[in-house]
């Protein structure tokens, strides 16, 4: 239903006794309001998402916004039963696009015209670095040389590097990111103009990434202006590329695709629509360039129209304001205000254009939202989302320019009742950013596998959606623990459907049952507390240790069922198992299962094996036991390719447990045969048989758990060895030296330089200089002798 005009829906407590209704925490009103849809029938929500900007490949913090956003729409849909309509944009024009577009452009043009390192590139890029290192890094000197900017730059910015602020107090923040950013760009072109290569082809393009940064905005400040403004194809060909790149990695994320997607450089003639409304409404006005800018003062005169809603204390906020304008747009002496921002932009020369009433020009970057947004959900949505820094003055603008819109009348207009903002992810105190170029991309990621798509979500999961998140060892640990203890409980429970629990006891049901009824009642009310996932995923895990202490033996499988399929219903509707549907009727989620084909032969050498390893234990193994284990199971005749290897694996622990059986081998040999099953050939197949007392072996795929523990166990198994190898080595060193040592008769082994005079016996009397051997140096040496004659004799009784 519809709210009346700066008004909230009207939240309503729940009864004591009804079940915890949806409250979320609300940007516009600061605080938490229970959620009540504009449908009148409550079950309708619209809800829109402001997408991407496509001109790179996207983050870790991307996926921060984008994950933790699928999640809410998830728990929405798939928790509490709402339909929905998602909209979300793609932003495939602005300015740090056209930047982006042209400047690579211009690159490419300069690549083409020259394809080897000449004097001319040399020059054009030396002059590039040049007005890089004056512009970004002002401590350096104005006609510093590339040979020295390392040595320059260690001192001038030696605090910065060491991790400290620019005035040296206080942390260091986004604008020391901002430096060193700069300092890895200027560096990485000094090095590359101190060893330029023409040898290969691949040298010139390592020469050119090298440059790349430096040389983009040069040539930009050089040919910008020549682009041809009606040639689009300069940034679709940009914004193409790296939407279908953001779509996989979407997709690689498990984030559902959008309802409807909506691009900015399809909607020209609505945005334009959009902003004669607005001008109409005297709330926007013309300058003589040809843009248009949002009144705020006549907005605000307005009764009921407020400007800065979301976050008033930043209206005044002039850094905000020139990031809300983009790099290309340049102050204008028309504007009534300083904090009046554009609407539509003429276009200079260089950039893009489209027709207008004002000539030709381009969106301003918050009126694209305003008009997507209005045209497919029309004068008032449910929820508006997006990551927190987009709260001014994107959002902000947004909301103004869509309230002038719409308004009719004095008293304004309710755009949206439910602003949602992600919070960011920080690497060591900063926001992760394209533009400090600090971030790993989602695909190296995924590839390097420092993370999954499950493991990632698993770990917005444990953080509040709102607050900020910065990933440390704890909590990767937190998710590691968390997404291993949910695969240790589907295993047992998956057990059962192999190795079924037929005693049972109704009071240990009951306690069960009491428990779980609990936990959902906790993850339910954790939910409804403006989807606080970090106490649901908590509920889940006291759920989990509730069962694992449990009295096995006298819980009916049922019971397991039942709370295996709801932790399973809950983790799907999370997100954290693919495509699968909440409502499918399976136990646990992917990864768990070993392969189809894998599973008659497997289960069936499991089976055999623990016979045999029982029997070998309780010491009654006997050639017509063995016979009667044996003859249960057989590989089919007909195999599929992908079932071979383990139908193999079954034979041949057949065929060796006949030629133990036939030898008569001792018990230990049938032992050893077990762990060499379960530790070389199932586990060289990716199975792992983990043996459990008073049952029968559990069946389970190898995960990073078990390898880890696996390499674990293998380093210290090395390094024992290792250790027994070096104390034998040095033992046999030693033996061999006293053997040699063994062969010198004891009247030799003083006669050397050091003395010049010996008794009898070889014993010196004399040093080098004449004088006498000091009685206690003799007293020492006689000792040695004596050990060394008992040494000796040895030697020659033993005739070696």
């Amino acid at each position: 239903m519809a709210t009346s005009a700066r008004t909230q829906p009207p939240w309503k407590e729940p009864q004591p006794s009804a079940p915890a209704k949806l409250k979320v925490w609300n940007s516009l009103t600061r605080t938490k309001n229970e959620f009540v849809p504009v449908d009148p029938a409550g079950k309708e929500v619209k809800w829109y998402s402001c997408g991407p900007t496509v001109y790179d490949d996207a983050h870790l913090g991307h996926a921060r916004n984008y994950v933790t956003i699928d999640i809410l729409r998830r728990i929405l849909a798939g928790y509490f039963n709402y339909n929905l309509k998602f909209v979300q944009n793609v932003t495939d024009v602005d300015d740090k696009i056209i930047l982006r577009g042209r400047q690579q452009h211009l690159l490419s043009q300069f690549k083409e015209k020259n394809s080897s390192v000449t004097k001319e590139v040399i020059d054009t890029t030396i002059k590039a670095f040049d007005t890089y290192v004056k512009k970004n890094l002002p401590l350096l000197s104005p006609d510093l040389l590339p040979e020295n900017f390392n040595k320059e730059s260690a001192e001038k910015y030696a605090g910065v590097i060491a991790g400290k602020s620019l005035e040296g107090t206080g942390p260091a923040g986004d604008k020391e990111a901002k430096v060193k950013m700069h300092l890895r760009t200027a560096g990485t072109a000094a090095a590359a103009l101190l060893s330029p290569s023409n040898s290969s082809e691949a040298d010139v393009e390592e020469f050119y990434a090298g440059a790349e940064d430096v040389l983009l905005p040069y040539l930009d400040s050089l040919h910008g202006s020549s682009i041809d403004a009606d040639d689009h194809t300069i940034f679709t060909k940009l914004t193409q590329k790296f939407e279908g790149r953001f779509n996989d990695d979407m997709k690689s994320l498990n984030v559902l695709e959008p309802d409807v997607v909506t691009r900015v450089t399809e909607y020209g003639p609505q945005i334009v629509e959009f902003v004669e409304k607005i001008v109409e409404h005297k709330y926007g006005y013309a300058t003589t360039d040809g843009s248009v800018y949002f009144d705020i003062d006549s907005f605000e005169k307005v009764p009921g129209n407020h400007y800065a809603r979301l976050e008033p204390w930043n209206r005044n906020d002039k850094g905000l304001q020139a990031d809300g304008e983009g790099a290309l747009t340049k102050q204008t002496s028309e504007k009534r205000s300083d904090a009046d921002f554009a609407l539509w932009k003429s276009s200079k020369p260089g950039e893009p254009a489209w027709k207008s009433p004002w000539g030709p020009g381009r969106p301003g970057w918050h009126i694209e939202c305003s008009a997507m947004a209005s045209d497919v959900l029309g004068e008032q949505m449910d929820i508006h989302s997006g990551g927190i820094d987009l709260c001014f003055p994107h959002h902000d603008n947004e909301l103004a320019q869509s309230e002038a819109y719409w308004s009719q009348k004095e008293g304004g207009h309710q755009w949206v009742n439910y602003f949602l903002h992600m919070g960011h992810l920080s690497i060591s105190g900063s926001k992760m950013s394209k533009s400090l170029k600090n971030f790993t991309t989602i695909r190296e990621a995924l590839a390097r596998s420092d993370w999954t798509a499950r493991s990632l979500r698993i770990i917005f999961l444990l953080g509040g959606w709102h607050d900020g998140v910065e990933i440390t060892d704890d909590l990767r640990k937190a998710g590691s623990s968390f997404e291993s203890y949910v695969t240790n409980f589907f295993y047992k429970v998956r057990d059962l459907e192999i190795h079924p629990n037929t005693n049972s006891s109704g009071a240990e049901d009951e306690k069960v049952r009491k428990q779980f009824e609990s936990a959902k009642e906790k993850l339910h009310n954790a939910l409804a507390d403006s989807f606080d996932t970090p106490t649901a995923m908590r509920a889940i895990s006291a759920l989990i240790t509730d069962y694992n202490s449990a009295d096995k033996t006298a819980l009916s499988d049922k019971v397991s069922f039942e709370i295996a399929r709801w932790v399973t219903s809950i983790v799907r509707i999370f997100g954290l198992d693919g495509s699968v549907a909440p409502s499918d009727a399976t136990i646990g989620w992917s990864g768990i299962d070993i392969p189809e084909e894998a599973k008659e032969s497997v289960y069936a050498v499991a089976r055999e094996r623990d016979e045999i390893r029982q029997h070998a234990i309780a010491g009654d193994l006997s050639p017509e036991l063995l016979t009667s284990i044996l003859s249960k199971d057989k590989a089919a005749k007909q195999q599929d390719a992908a079932s071979i290897p383990y139908a193999e694996v079954l034979s041949t622990f057949q065929e060796n447990v006949k030629d133990l059986a036939q030898k008569k081998a001792p018990a230990k040999d049938f032992l050893a045969l077990c762990d060499r099953l379960r530790d070389l050939d199932l586990w060289d197949l990716g199975i792992y048989l983990e043996d459990r007392e008073n049952a029968p072996s559990m069946v389970r795929p190898i995960d990073a758990e078990l390898r880890a523990a696996r390499d674990q166990k293998d380093a210290i198994a090395r390094q024992k060895r290792e250790a027994k190898e070096k104390r034998e080595k040095e033992e046999a060193e030693k033996k061999a030296k006293l053997a040699e040592q063994a062969k010198i008769d004891p009247k030799e082994m003083f006669r050397t330089e050091e003395f010049t005079a010996w008794d009898d016996d070889g014993l010196p009397t004399k040093d080098a200089k004449g004088d006498d051997v000091a009685k206690g140096r003799t007293k020492k040496m006689k000792k040695e002798w004596e050990k060394q004659k008992k040494l000796h004799e040895e030697y020659l009784k033993s005739g070696a």
